[in-house]
């Protein structure tokens, strides 16, 4: 199984999502990791804002495949951010962290450059960015 996350219009609509999983099935073992790895990126922040880097709108990318192993695609909101060498590392710790998971890989990427239009209403709300 492979997840994949992209931006918040996707994010909301998974929340709005009916779940069709049984107590024990693998979906629900799935999404809860999911929710596990999503409350792990929550917990880092960019230094210099206020508001932590899944909120930014600065994951792009997130899988698990079968062997509970995560490929996490990730930008920055500018490329000579001064955290750019240690952000990463900040991540796959926040990832590794997370009880079960197996490899953590974090891609650094900048295509799509960021915006502030990936940002989540609650981004944009802590921000005053209305």
């Amino acid at each position: 199984m492979t997840e994949k996350i992209q931006g918040s219009e996707d994010r909301a609509a998974a929340r709005e999502a009916p779940a069709e999983a049984t107590p024990a099935s693998p979906t629900l073992k799935h999404d809860q990791l999911k929710d596990d790895l999503v409350a792990a990126l929550k917990t880092v922040f960019d230094p210099e804002i206020p508001v932590d880097i899944y909120e930014l709108g600065l994951i792009y990318r997130l899988d698990v495949d079968a062997e509970r192993n995560i490929e996490v695609d990730m930008t920055l909101t500018a490329p000579g951010c001064p955290v750019a060498g240690d952000m990463p590392g900040w991540v796959e710790n926040a990832v590794s962290s997370v009880p079960g998971v197996g490899q953590v890989k974090i891609n650094l990427v900048f295509d799509p450059p960021w915006d502030p239009s990936r940002m989540s209403d609650e981004a944009r709300l802590a921000l005053n960015m209305f």
